[in-house]
C-alpha cells in the first residue's frame, strides 16, 4: 500500500502541473489572440495602466481607477433606483447578484497557487546559486554580460518604459512569428549555431570551464 505522504505529494504535485497548464494556455491564448477581443482589453488595460504610471505615482493611479469604477457603479445605482421608482418596480439592488456570489478565497485553492509559486522561488533559487557562485563558468560570464549590458539599458530607459516597451512586444512578438514562423525558424536557427560554436571556443580557452556534454 502507498504511503499517505507520497500519494498526498503526488496529488500535490498533478494539482500544481493542471493548474500551470491551464494559466499558460490562457495566456498563451491571449497573446496569439485567438479572441481578439479579450487579448485587446487586457492589452488596452495593461498598456493604459503603464501609460499611467509613468505620467502619475501608484497612489494616483490607484486612486484614479477606484474613483473611476466608483463613478460608473454609483451612476448605475442611481439610474436603476430612479427607473425602478417610476415604473414602481421591485428590482431590489441592481448589483445584487454580484453582492451574494461567493467570492471568498477557498484554502485549498490558495494553497495550490502557493505551491506553485513556491516551485518558481525553489527553481530561480537554485538557478541564481548556479550563476552567482560559478557552478559553470561559461553561465556566469554569460550572466556577466548580460547585466553590463543592462547598465546601459538602465541609463537609456526607466523600469516602467522597460515595461511598457515589454508589454507591447508580449502581445505583438507570438503573433509575428505565428505568421513568418518558416523565415524567423531559419535565421534563430543560424543565430543559435554560430552562438554555440563560439562559446565553445570560448569554453576551450577559459582555464576551470566546466566540460559540458552533447546531452545538455
Amino acid at each position: 500500500m502507498a504511503d499517505p505522504t507520497t500519494q498526498s505529494a503526488q496529488i500535490s504535485s498533478d494539482m500544481n502541473a493542471s493548474s500551470t497548464k491551464e494559466s499558460t494556455y490562457y495566456v498563451m491564448e491571449l497573446v496569439y489572440w485567438r479572441d481578439p477581443k479579450k487579448s485587446a482589453v487586457a492589452f488596452g488595460m495593461s498598456l493604459l495602466v503603464l501609460l499611467s504610471l509613468a505620467t502619475f505615482s501608484v497612489i494616483s493611479v490607484v486612486s484614479y481607477l477606484l474613483l473611476a469604477l466608483l463613478c460608473v457603479t454609483i451612476t448605475f445605482r442611481v439610474y436603476k433606483s430612479v427607473i425602478q421608482a417610476v415604473q414602481k418596480s421591485e428590482e431590489g439592488h441592481p448589483f445584487k447578484a454580484l453582492m451574494e456570489k461567493d467570492l471568498t478565497v477557498q484554502p485549498e485553492i490558495f494553497r495550490k497557487y502557493v505551491d506553485v509559486c513556491l516551485t518558481y522561488v525553489n527553481r530561480a533559487i537554485k538557478q541564481a546559486r548556479h550563476l552567482l557562485l560559478v557552478e559553470d563558468l561559461v553561465d556566469s560570464l554569460k550572466l556577466a554580460g548580460f547585466m553590463w549590458l543592462m547598465t546601459y539599458v538602465g541609463a537609456v530607459f526607466n523600469g516602467i518604459t522597460i515595461l511598457i516597451l515589454t508589454d507591447i512586444i508580449f502581445f505583438s512578438t507570438p503573433l509575428v512569428y505565428e505568421k513568418n514562423k518558416t523565415q524567423i525558424d531559419k535565421y534563430i536557427e543560424l543565430i543559435r549555431t554560430r552562438v554555440e560554436v563560439t562559446l565553445a571556443k570560448l569554453q576551450d580557452k577559459l582555464p576551470g570551464a566546466v566540460k559540458r556534454t552533447k546531452a545538455e
